[in-house]
């Protein structure tokens, strides 16, 4: 019994040390992303945030493949039915099997007269191959815009890369918090103000891939409704305003990962005493 307490004991402390490693990485990464990392990434955002100009915006269309067919002509005006329909009228309407001249058959005395069983196995075997030319004749490929796809492709890892920060410096100010006590508790409203911030930056840079994601799906659902009435050019003309609202859509996302970065660099540093050490051990004496 007293073995397993000692090994009980020394995986508690084993344990113990652990976490604390885990809480000492969060603080050392909150410093190293503070003073290293969102310089770096404020820079980024501003050397991509200005090589998107607003007047590219109309550059960004892309065809969509989708012609237009032509016009339906009618150059007859006689409403009388052809000759053919006609006939094909009188055949229905008096389909008796009477009517139908040759030898009636009631039985075959040899039994049921089989297919060629060759020839069927050729054409099942061909069968798959004429449906897939026809399937692949029939595809009108439109693609998506390869170049918003390409800054789409460019500025999300800005955003994934955000989000992580943010979740760090909420760790970082969390675990920097103390114990409650009375009095002197101006430092933890600096931290409770600055970790409400990083929440703030987190949730906004999340709804920035939905933003994106969205463009999408509606630009999806457009493309359908032209290929659906390719003769009406206001879906197409939706298109191509849709294509230039996300241009400018992810040209604010860059403007406005960069402001987070820096918006959050500036508020840590000026408060930085106060992060880190919330409670003054010479609050008592300054009182005196």
């Amino acid at each position: 019994m007293p073995t397993d307490g000692k090994k009980s004991a020394k995986q508690r402390e084993e344990l113990e040390k652990k976490v604390e490693d885990f809480k000492e990485k969060f603080k050392t990464d909150g410093d190293h992303l503070v003073h290293h990392v969102f310089p770096s990434k404020i820079l980024e955002l501003e050397d991509i945030y200005q090589s998107l100009h607003v007047k590219d915006a109309a550059t960004y269309h892309t065809d969509l493949n989708i012609p237009v067919p032509d016009p339906v002509l009618f150059y007859n005006n006689d409403t009388s039915e052809p000759e053919r329909k006609r006939k094909k009228l009188e055949h229905n309407n008096d389909d008796k099997v009477e009517d139908i001249a040759g030898t009636k058959v009631q039985i075959l005395p040899n039994g049921p007269v089989p297919c060629n069983k060759r020839l069927a196995g050729l054409a099942d075997q061909i069968k798959p191959y004429i449906q897939e030319l026809i399937d692949h004749a029939n595809i009108v490929s439109t693609r998506c815009n390869k170049r918003l796809a390409g800054l789409a492709d460019q500025i999300k890892p800005y955003i994934q890369e955000l989000i992580d920060h943010a979740n760090i410096l909420k760790m970082w100010i969390t675990l920097l918090i103390p114990k409650i006590e009375d009095g002197n508790n101006f430092g933890v409203s600096v931290q409770e103000d600055t970790l409400g911030e990083a929440r703030q930056v987190e949730s906004e840079a999340a709804s920035y891939l939905d933003q994106i994601s969205r463009y999408y799906i509606t630009r999806a659902k457009l493309v359908s409704k032209v290929a659906k009435y390719p003769h009406l050019d206001d879906y197409r003309q939706s298109v191509r305003e849709l294509d230039e609202k996300e241009f400018i859509s992810i040209r604010l996302i860059s403007c406005e990962l960069r402001n987070h970065y820096a918006s959050l660099h500036d508020i840590i540093l000026k408060n930085m005493e106060k992060i880190k050490k919330p409670k003054n051990d010479n609050a008592h004496q300054n009182l005196y």
